[in-house]
């Protein structure tokens, strides 16, 4: 059975004041659908270049990504379009439109897709209330805690329903109680609609507490994978242990 993603060789390289910048280094994996899957590092480890990778918001230089089988880099543009449609992205600082109150955030990726505006409306109105902010349909995003943001970035995610989810440090703008409710509402997200969630973080509680499988970046390359027990339990590479250390230290005192 065909894996939901596949990424094969995967590099990336940027050019900076001092030089290159091997950003992402002959990097594969792969993910089944349904899973939940965390990709972790230190900062600068690659790992945001990486899921960027994942839908060619970022081109890599080598290597090839196939979504369901389907290879992202042979498709011409008008073809990548239609199939990032099945790909979301949540972000750490939520990307609303300030201008805009909260059920029209929700419909702005119908409005783009063609999507009648009652129709929009009425879709976005049930998923607002699926994520807890039913009531909240009128406010604007200042008038909103940063939970209720993401909430509400979630929510105008699912409006497109995309079989795959893209989680960039969505949690980490966050207080520690508000981010367990949101990791709460990925988890149930996940089980009613099977969407493959690939979370991109620094912060290993998030890790352990939504994902099922875990890759760890370091330096730009993929130095452990596997699944969450066993990486957290018995890690293998100098990296894994340094950030399985440090978190437990962290949460100790």
């Amino acid at each position: 059975m065909e894996s939901m993603i596949r990424a094969e060789h995967i590099s990336k390289t940027f050019q900076d004041k001092n030089g290159q910048v091997n950003a992402v280094k002959d990097i594969s994996f792969s993910i089944e659908k349904g899973d939940i899957y965390g990709i972790i590092g230190l900062s600068g480890a690659g790992k945001s270049t990486l899921v960027r990778c994942l839908n060619l918001l970022e081109r890599p230089e080598t290597g090839n990504i196939y979504i369901e089988g389907k290879n992202l880099m042979e498709l011409s543009p008008g073809e990548l379009r239609k199939e990032r449609r099945d790909i979301g992205m949540i972000f750490q600082h939520f990307n609303l439109l300030m201008q805009r109150n909260v059920a029209d955030n929700v419909c702005f990726p119908l409005e783009i897709a063609g999507v009648r505006k009652k129709d929009a409306r009425k879709r976005a109105l049930a998923l607002l209330e699926r994520v807890g902010l039913g009531e909240k349909a009128k406010a604007y995003p200042a008038q909103l805690s940063g939970g209720q943001k993401q909430r509400v970035a979630i929510a105008r995610v699912l409006a497109s329903q995309p079989k795959i989810l893209l989680c960039d440090e969505a949690t980490s703008a966050l207080d520690p109680q508000t981010t367990r409710s949101i990791l709460s509402l990925l988890k149930e997200i996940n089980r009613e609609y099977g969407i493959t969630i690939v979370v991109i973080t620094h912060e290993m509680a998030v890790v352990r507490e939504i994902c099922s499988h875990v890759a760890v970046l370091d330096h730009g390359c993929l130095v452990e994978e596997g699944a969450i027990d066993e990486v957290f339990e018995a890690p293998k590479t100098e990296a894994a242990k340094q950030l399985i250390f440090n978190a437990f230290q962290i949460n100790s005192k």
